[in-house]
C-alpha cells in the first residue's frame, strides 16, 4: 500500500540538488513517485511502506550530502504551541533556518572584507598596466604575493568547504550539483596559482608566472557565499504566510476538569472537553457553544471585520478571537482535525506542489550541471588548441583557465530552480491571507487561463438565506394573524424559506399557536390544524391541485422580481400571498463587472425558477442564464462549454455542485460554513465571498506573470553568461568575462529571482 509523506530535506543548495535526489529515489524499488522542491527544501514521496522505509530513503541519499528529517510519532496529529512558534513552511523549522542563517552571516562577515582587499589589489594591478595609477611598490607587491595565498587557502578550505565536498561527491559518486561547479572552478584557479607560486622560476620560460588567480578563488567564493546568504534570507520571507496562520493558534486552554477550571496546553485537549473562553481570549479548538454567549471575531476565517454573535448551539472555530462576553463550549475537533489545521495543511501542500510550467525548468536543471562541465572543458581545450597558435601557450592557458572557471561559476541553475516555486509560495501565501485557499500550483496556473466562469445562484451570488419581503392579503384576516398561522406551520419544516418566515415572525414578537395533525405534502407545501381550523401553506401547484383560483399574473410579476411566493389557504379560499426572497450579496454586481473587465464570460447555472434566475442575472449583469437544471444537467453544461474549447471555472457550494466542480477545469468551492470540506475543489473561498473569486483570478495572473519574468531572467543570465565566460566574443570584440564578475552575476541572479517573487506580496488584488 502506498504511503505518501512530505519530508524536509537537509543539505540542498541548488536546483540540481532536487534533481539528484529525485533520480536517486526513483531508482529505489518501492518508490512510485517523487517531487522534490528546492524552494521549500522538501521531498514528497509516494512509496510502498513494506518495501522501503523513510529511514532507508534517508540513508541512500546521505552519501550524496543530503538527509531526510523524519517526523516523530504522531507529529501529523499535533499542532502544538511550541511547534507553531518555530514553524515556517512545509516541514521547515524557523529556528533551524535562523541558526543556518547565523552561520552563513559569520562566513559572509569574514569573507567580504577579504574579497574587498583582494579586489583592491586586483584593481590596482590592472589599472597600473594601463598607467592609470602608479605601479605597485615592490614591498607591497611582495606583501600581496605572500598574503593572497593565505587568504585564498582560508577561503577555499573554510568558507568554501561545501564546494569542496560537492567536488568530492562528484568524483566519488558521480553526482554533480552547483557546489561541484564552484568547487572545481575555484580549486582549479587555486591549484594553478599554487603551482605557479611554488615553481615560479622553473615555469617562467613556459608560463606567465607574474599572474596568479588567488583573487579569483577569494572573490568568487565570497560573492557566492554572499548570494546564498541573501537568497536564504529572502526565502525565509516567502514562508511568512504559514507562520502567521500558525501564530493564530492559542497555546493553552481553560478546561473544566473535575468541576474546576484548569489551564492546559492545547495538545492535552480531547474530544468532549468543556472549554471556558473568557473575554479577549483565543478559541483553542473547534467546538459547539453549550453555555453563555458572546461575539466572536472570525476575520481570520471569513475575512469579515464585524464580530459574529455566538449563543448556545452555535459552532466556534479554533484560532478565532472572543470579544467581550464569556461562554463554555464542547470540543468537537482537536489537533489536526480543526479547520485552522486543515487550512494550514492545504496551504503547505500547495506551496510545496509543482506547477506544470516548472517542468521545463526541472528538465533543464537535471542536465544542466553535466552539460556545463563538458562546456567548461571544451572551452579550456579550445583555448589551448586554437588559442596557442595565435596567442602563444602561456596566454592561451591563462585565458583558457579564466574561461574554464568563468563558465563553471556563472552557469548556476539556482535562479532557474527558484523561478517557479518562490512565486508559487508567495502567491499561495498571499491567497491564504485573503481567504483564498489554493489546493495546488497546477490549479493556480490553470486559473490564469480561464475564460468562462460558471456560478451557482444560491450562496454564490445571493446570501443563501431567504428573507421575508411582504404580505398580500386576499381575506379579512389581519397581517399578524396570517403571519402567526403561517409561521406555526412553517416551524415544522426545515426548508430555508420556512426559516425566513419563522425568523420574521419571531422578530415581530408574534406568538405562534400550536399545530395539530401536521403533514408535509411533497413538492408542494404543508398542511395542519391551527386553533381548530385546517390550513395549507405552499406553492402555486398546491393551490392549483386544491382547485382554488389565484391571480397568475401577480405570481408571474413577483417571480420576475426574484421573489418566491408562499400561499396560505383553507380548503375554500386563498387567504394571503407571502413573498420571500434570497437577497443579492452586496458585492455580487461589482464582482461580475470585474470579471467582465478581465474578458471572462459569466454564466449562471441554477436549479431555481427561471424567472427568479433571470431577475438576479439582470441585476448583476450575467451573460447567460441556464435555470431549472439538475446536478447532472450542470455537469453536462460544463462539458458542453469545454467541448467548445473554453477553459471553465465553476464556483458552487461544493456539495450539490460536486459533479460539475469535479468536471470543471478549475473547481471553486464557496466555503460558507466552518465544516465545509475545503478539499472539495481546487480552490476554496472562505465565507463564500464572490469578490474573492475575482481576487483569485487576479492572483493567478499576477503569480504566472512573476514566474514568466523569473524564468526569462534566469535563462538570460545563462544564455548570455556562458558564451561570454567561454570567450566566444573574444576574437571579435575582445570580451572575456572575469570569473569575479561571473560570481557576482551568479549571486545576483538568484537574489533577483527571489526578490521579484516577493514583489507579489505587496501588490493589491
Amino acid at each position: 500500500m502506498d504511503h505518501i509523506q512530505t519530508y524536509k530535506v537537509k543539505g540542498m543548495h541548488c536546483a540540481s540538488c532536487a534533481s539528484i535526489i529525485e533520480k536517486t529515489f526513483k531508482k529505489k524499488e518501492g518508490v512510485h513517485s517523487v517531487e522534490v522542491n528546492y524552494a521549500t527544501e522538501t521531498a514528497k514521496v509516494a512509496h510502498d511502506a513494506e518495501k522501503v522505509s523513510p529511514e532507508q530513503l534517508s540513508k541512500i541519499i546521505e552519501p550524496l550530502g543530503y538527509s531526510l528529517i523524519l517526523p516523530m510519532a504522531n507529529d501529523e496529529m499535533r499542532m502544538f504551541a511550541e511547534d507553531h512558534a518555530a514553524h515556517l513552511g512545509p516541514n521547515q523549522s524557523k529556528k533551524e533556518k535562523s541558526t543556518e542563517l547565523a552561520e552563513m552571516k559569520t562566513k559572509v562577515t569574514i569573507a567580504i572584507p577579504l574579497a574587498i582587499f583582494s579586489g583592491f589589489v586586483m584593481a590596482w594591478e590592472i589599472l597600473a598596466q594601463f598607467n592609470a595609477v602608479p605601479a605597485v611598490p615592490y614591498v607591497w607587491s611582495e606583501f600581496f604575493h605572500h598574503i593572497l595565498p593565505l587568504m585564498a587557502t582560508y577561503m577555499l578550505f573554510v568558507v568554501g568547504k561545501p564546494y569542496l565536498l560537492g567536488m568530492y561527491r562528484f568524483f566519488r559518486y558521480g553526482s554533480a550539483n552547483m557546489d561541484t561547479l564552484i568547487g572545481i572552478g575555484t580549486s582549479a584557479a587555486y591549484l594553478y596559482s599554487v603551482i605557479v607560486s611554488a615553481f615560479e622560476e622553473s615555469l617562467r620560460p613556459f608560463l606567465n608566472v607574474d599572474h596568479t588567480y588567488y583573487d579569483v578563488a577569494i572573490v568568487v567564493i565570497a560573492f557566492i557565499t554572499l548570494g546564498k546568504y541573501l537568497e536564504a534570507q529572502s526565502k525565509l520571507k516567502t514562508g511568512d504566510a504559514i507562520e502567521k496562520l500558525l501564530n493564530l493558534q492559542a497555546k493553552t486552554a481553560l478546561v473544566v476538569r473535575d468541576g474546576r477550571e484548569v489551564e492546559v496546553p492545547i495538545e492535552k485537549i480531547v474530544h468532549g472537553d468543556m472549554i471556558v473562553v473568557k473575554p479577549a481570549g483565543k478559541i483553542p479548538v473547534d467546538g459547539v457553544v453549550v453555555d453563555g454567549s458572546s461575539y466572536v471575531d472570525e476575520a481570520m476565517i471569513t475575512g469579515e471585520p464585524m464580530p459574529v454573535s455566538k449563543t448556545v448551539g452555535d459552532t466556534v472555530v479554533g484560532g478565532t478571537l472572543n470579544t467581550t462576553g464569556a461562554f463554555t463550549f464542547r470540543a468537537t475537533k482537536v489537533g489536526s482535525e480543526t479547520l485552522l489545521a486543515h487550512i494550514i495543511k492545504m496551504v503547505e501542500e500547495a506551496q510545496g506542489s509543482k506547477a506544470p510550467i516548472q517542468t521545463l525548468a526541472d528538465k533543464i536543471s537535471s542536465v544542466f550541471v553535466p552539460v556545463v562541465l563538458v562546456l567548461a572543458f571544451v572551452s579550456l581545450g579550445a583555448w589551448l588548441l586554437i588559442g596557442t597558435s595565435y596567442l602563444g601557450f602561456a596566454q592561451a592557458l591563462s585565458f583558457g583557465l579564466v574561461s574554464f572557471v568563468g563558465i563553471l561559476v556563472i552557469a548556476c541553475p539556482c535562479a532557474l530552480g527558484l523561478a517557479t516555486p518562490t512565486a508559487i509560495i508567495v502567491g499561495v501565501g498571499k491567497g491564504a491571507k485573503e481567504g483564498i485557499l489554493i489546493k495546488d500550483a497546477a490549479t493556480l496556473e490553470k486559473l490564469n487561463k480561464v475564460n468562462t466562469v460558471v456560478v451557482d445562484k444560491t450562496g454564490t451570488l445571493t446570501k443563501g438565506k431567504p428573507e421575508f419581503i411582504s404580505i398580500q392579503k386576499f381575506s379579512q384576516m389581519n397581517d399578524e394573524k396570517i403571519l402567526a398561522i403561517l409561521a406555526a406551520l412553517e416551524k415544522k419544516s426545515e426548508h430555508p424559506i420556512a426559516h425566513a418566515i419563522v425568523s420574521h415572525a419571531e422578530a415581530k414578537g408574534v406568538s405562534l399557536p400550536a399545530v395539530h395533525s401536521f403533514e408535509a405534502i411533497k413538492g408542494k407545501g404543508l398542511r395542519g390544524i391551527v386553533e381548530g381550523a385546517e390550513y395549507f401553506a405552499g406553492n402555486a401547484k398546491l393551490i392549483t391541485d386544491m382547485h382554488l383560483t389565484i391571480d397568475t399574473e401577480v405570481l408571474e410579476k413577483e417571480t420576475r422580481k426574484g421573489n418566491t411566493p408562499v400561499l396560505l389557504a383553507t380548503r375554500e379560499q386563498v387567504l394571503a400571498l407571502v413573498m420571500v426572497a434570497d437577497q443579492l450579496k452586496e458585492n455580487a454586481k461589482d464582482a461580475i463587472d470585474r470579471l467582465h473587465s478581465l474578458g471572462i464570460k459569466v454564466v449562471m447555472l441554477t436549479g431555481d425558477d427561471k424567472n427568479t434566475a433571470a431577475h438576479i442575472a439582470r441585476r448583476v449583469g450575467i451573460d447567460e442564464v441556464i435555470a431549472e437544471v439538475t446536478p447532472e444537467d450542470k455537469l453536462n453544461t460544463i462539458k458542453k462549454y469545454q467541448a467548445q474549447g473554453r477553459i471553465v471555472a465553476m464556483a458552487g457550494d461544493g456539495v450539490n455542485d460536486a459533479p460539475a466542480l469535479a468536471q470543471a477545469d478549475v473547481g471553486i468551492a464557496m466555503a460558507t460554513g466552518t465544516d465545509v470540506a475545503i478539499e472539495t475543489a481546487g480552490i476554496a473561498l472562505l465565507h463564500g465571498d464572490i469578490s474573492k473569486l475575482v481576487k483569485a483570478i487576479n492572483l493567478s495572473k499576477m503569480t504566472m506573470r512573476g514566474i514568466k519574468q523569473n524564468l526569462f531572467w534566469a535563462f538570460i543570465y545563462n544564455i548570455v553568461g556562458i558564451p561570454l565566460a567561454g570567450g566566444l566574443f573574444y576574437p571579435v570584440f575582445g570580451w572575456l568575462l572575469n570569473p569575479v564578475f561571473a560570481g557576482l552575476a551568479m549571486a545576483f541572479s538568484s537574489v533577483s529571482v527571489v526578490t521579484n517573487s516577493l514583489r507579489i506580496k505587496s501588490k493589491s488584488l
